[in-house]
């Protein structure tokens, strides 16, 4: 059992983000600590009257210097604590792989045989699940995990031990290969853990079939926070007999979608070719490869506005672009990105067009994001209807405390 030593006092006026159960502690709301923690320390966190708030962990090197584990300063920080919290996060999602994600049942001929519709989940969502810093992902019969802070980093041996006990997976592969490990003072990592090294893997997501390479694909090997999407834009009342066009697509998976739902072509535009070469094979392995469909390499900017400039339309735009703004002095541009990419996408969409965009900039608002494409509408002389309002997936939850966790957001629109 950790016990902590240290007390971290508050200054004065700043424990109400604690009261109100939010997980982080900056820098500058520390007023002391009452000794020298270790990198990764537990600390008791009290308020400027010497009040006991919550237990965290300590990193001096960070900006974000403690994360609270628990809200009840004498709860023990054992293994039966770390035990019930992946406990609860992966009870959590115990029926989504049976049951796939709302809207699913798109390609039937895939569920016959009995097997999961989903087999790819988020099993632990970091602060959402209570684990700041903390990321497990399954993949089939394999878990990717991932380490985001120095204090997740030194107890990762103990986490892989009590996860190989809760799940009994074929391996467990450490995928800490993201800039925010810099923030920490840690470098990227890319370990097996525990078991076999994965394969390239197939998963099944809503039915569908999709090959994964955990050591290399982006996230963790695959969006998985996109999968209720992906159900939800990829139905044939909206897809069916429609030329759609899928921007940053990575390896295709709302292009399946897509062609599953009936489309009459998919045009699917990525920066990679090997991931569009990937993005075939999806078409393929789930028999729907058609000689009608485009795969472009290129910068989508430029791809867009050749296409506005040679007068080319489309009936279903899905814009799903990468992180736009990573820090607070970022946002700026990143609205006037993406900005210039719904309005390109709204001058390409024909009358009565279905627009699905995606922004999973988390300093992005889903407020500001809304009023960045409605700018774009206004600019592009478009009237456009909000549909449906979208967000990431089920396993991927909101702590309510914890706003920072809702960081996808979308829109389903017909531009009129």
């Amino acid at each position: 059992m950790e016990s902590p030593t240290i007390t971290l006092t508050l200054k004065e006026g700043r424990d109400k983000p604690v009261r109100q159960r939010h997980p982080w502690i900056f820098s500058g709301a520390i007023a002391r600590l009452t000794g020298q923690p270790a990198p990764g320390d537990l600390v008791t966190v009290a308020d400027h009257r010497g009040q006991r708030l919550a237990t965290a962990y300590y990193n001096a090197q960070s900006q974000i210097q403690a994360r609270i584990l628990s809200w009840n300063p004498d709860e023990p920080i054992d293994d039966d604590f770390w035990r019930g919290r992946l406990r609860q996060a992966i009870m959590g999602r115990a029926s989504a792989g049976e049951q796939g994600s709302r809207g699913a049942g798109a390609n039937e001929l895939l569920t016959t045989d009995h097997r999961p519709l989903t087999t790819a989940l988020r099993l632990v969502n970091a602060e959402a699940d209570r684990l700041p810093g903390l990321v497990v992902d399954r993949y089939g019969d394999y878990l990717v995990m991932q380490c985001l802070t120095l204090g997740i980093d030194r107890r990762k041996e103990m986490i892989t031990r009590l996860l190989v006990e809760l799940l009994q997976p074929a391996g467990i592969l450490e995928r800490s290969d993201v800039d925010v490990r810099g923030k920490e003072g840690l470098r990227p990592l890319v370990e097996l853990r525990y078991g076999e090294v994965p394969p390239e893997i197939t998963i099944r997501e809503n039915g569908f079939a999709f090959l994964v390479d955990v050591h290399h694909g982006h996230k963790t090997g695959f969006y998985l926070d996109q999968r209720d999407n992906r159900a939800i834009v990829g139905q044939p009342a909206l897809m069916a007999g429609r030329d759609v066009l899928n921007v940053f697509a990575y390896t295709g998976a709302f292009g399946v979608y897509a062609a599953a739902a009936g489309a009459r072509s998919v045009v699917q535009i990525d920066s990679s070719a090997p991931a569009l070469e990937m993005a075939e094979r999806h078409m393929a392995l789930n028999n729907l490869a058609r000689p009608e469909d485009e795969y472009i390499a290129g910068d989508a900017f430029e791809v867009l506005r050749y296409f506005r400039e040679t007068g080319r339309q489309f009936d279903a735009v899905i814009l799903d672009p990468p992180k736009f703004a990573h820090t607070q002095g970022q946002v700026d541009r990143a609205a006037r990105g993406y900005k210039d990419l719904n309005w390109l996408a709204l001058r390409l969409l024909r009358p009565e067009g279905v627009l699905a965009t995606f922004s999973c900039s988390g300093l992005v608002s889903a407020d500001l994001f809304q009023k960045i494409v409605f700018g774009a509408a206004v600019d592009a002389g478009r009237d456009a209807q909000i549909v449906q309002h979208l967000g990431q997936a089920a396993d991927h939850p909101v702590l309510l405390s914890f706003p920072e966790s809702a960081y996808l957001k979308g829109l389903l629109c017909r531009a009129l």
